[in-house]
């Protein structure tokens, strides 16, 4: 069997990687295994100077990993070289930042000494999505492997080659060879590498059928895991915000990765004050998108993934419009080659509509409107989502308790797009998943938070 590298914007296949076979397969969790016996007992400083050396070899090498980014899944070059420097900031994070992380923490006890120590705990196997095949890896792996475990990580098919840049980054980087590898296999062969003994948990980024899959198995075998799902992230427009700061913002949150992401804006909420002029503003901007080759830097956009990521999104765009949604711009097929899709904007969307309920992976806006304040943040958490959640207004400290009290998602933020950074905790509620990842909070999800009690 093959994983195949297609590019997505003429469909032409790149190259074809055999998949690994079982004993192939074996071998490597073994190695994986045997490289952690030694690499939990190096020491923090030689585990930073690694994480440094990793964050130059991706500066040195960004074009040719930006190239395959785009190639494999059709990200704007410009956004996919962002996204190799992104890459570089969280493994100096944690190499800045990781040996205060892993101090033990005393604590008072009738004890002479007691304290929370913090230890490894093992090889991790990380499940990754093909929308940011680079940062969705590294915001896993440099805590991971800061805290003293190593790592396994299972791609997406589509990107074969990215997940072996990957493990090349930590070679050059000097990583002892067998601390971080990667697995060529399909999703099908999952289930038996969380079921070994030899590893110890499992992360998954990816839709939230696939982290009920993953938390079922784990839960089986007794697995940590924490999960980092989809969303259909609520944007409040509340009646005193600045509108053309909020469509500037709106418009970058929802065609950032052409829409393939799971913290991108998608219900836009607006207050019906100010609906109107919203709706006229960020149309006109998202009307205004360029759409082209994913190389051609004066483009805004790429195709999608994959030519079946376009056509189920443009089903649920129909479905939407046949239910009583309407078309602003956008909401077509382009008749060209490769997987492209305008920028597009569903106005008075409702219950009842897929895209008031569903999560729209791709550049496509539903805007929804509000009676009130109250009434924005009802709709908004009327979702079985909860990753991100933004609210634009004025008042900043109305924002804030709007953001910290009333919306139901893991991040949230006031007057600006939503986005992962490595200095706050990320993840999300409900069927968004569990668990976080980035901060101090994410390498201590999976480190052994050990209590001593000495007399």
């Amino acid at each position: 069997m093959y994983l195949k590298s297609i590019n997505p914007a003429n469909g032409e296949v790149i190259r074809q990687y055999e998949e690994y076979n079982s004993d192939e397969i074996d071998s490597i969790i073994e190695a994986n295994l045997i490289a952690y016996a030694s690499w939990r007992k190096a020491t923090v400083d030689k585990r930073s100077s690694l994480l440094f050396e990793a964050a130059k070899v991706l500066r040195e090498k960004l074009e040719g990993l930006a190239f395959n980014i785009t190639v494999e899944m059709g990200k704007n070059i410009t956004e996919a070289r962002a996204e190799v420097e992104k890459c570089a900031k969280v493994c100096e994070y944690y190499a800045q930042n990781g040996a205060s992380f892993l101090k033990s923490e005393t604590i008072d006890t009738e004890a002479q000494y007691s304290y929370a120590a913090m230890q490894p705990i093992g090889p991790v196997l990380a499940i990754m999505p093909w929308n940011f095949p680079l940062w969705q890896v590294f915001r896993f792996a440099a805590p991971v492997l800061m805290a003293g475990n190593v790592c396994l990580l299972k791609h997406a098919s589509n990107v074969p080659a990215c997940a072996l840049a990957i493990e090349h980054v930590f070679e050059e980087a000097g990583f002892p060879r067998d601390v971080f590898r990667t697995l060529l296999i399909r999703s099908s062969r999952v289930e038996k590498i969380i079921s070994d003994r030899r590893v110890k948990a499992v992360t998954l980024t990816g839709s939230t059928p696939a982290g009920k899959a993953v938390a079922s198995t784990a839960g089986l075998y007794l697995k940590k895991c924490v999960l980092e799902l989809g969303g259909s992230d609520p944007y409040l427009i509340l009646k005193d915000a600045d509108i053309d700061a909020a469509v500037e913002a709106c418009v970058a949150g929802r065609i950032l990765n052409a829409g393939q992401s799971c913290i991108g804006a998608k219900r836009f909420i607006v207050e019906d004050e100010v609906y109107d002029v919203f709706a006229t503003k960020f149309t006109d901007k998202m009307r205004a998108i360029t759409l082209g080759d994913p190389f051609d830097e004066t483009k805004d956009m790429g195709p999608l993934a994959k030519s079946s990521f376009r056509e189920d999104l443009h089903r649920q765009v129909e479905n939407s419009i046949n239910k009583g949604a309407k078309l602003l711009t956008g909401g077509y097929i382009p008749n060209r080659d490769g997987a492209y899709y305008p920028a597009t904007v569903l106005g008075d969307v409702q219950p009842g509509m897929v895209a008031y309920h569903e999560e729209l992976f791709g550049p496509v806006a539903a805007l929804i409107r509000a009676k009130d304040e109250a009434d924005a943040v009802r709709i908004a958490n009327d979702t079985v989502f909860g990753l991100g959640a933004a609210v634009f207004t004025s008042d900043i400290e109305k924002g804030r308790r709007i953001a910290e009290e009333d919306l139901e998602a893991g991040c949230c933020f006031v007057n600006d797009f939503v986005r992962s950074d490595p200095r706050l905790p990320f993840g999300g509620v409900k069927e968004s998943g569990y668990g976080r990842e980035l901060s101090h909070y994410g390498m201590k999800e999976f480190m052994n938070i050990k209590g001593i009690y000495i007399k």
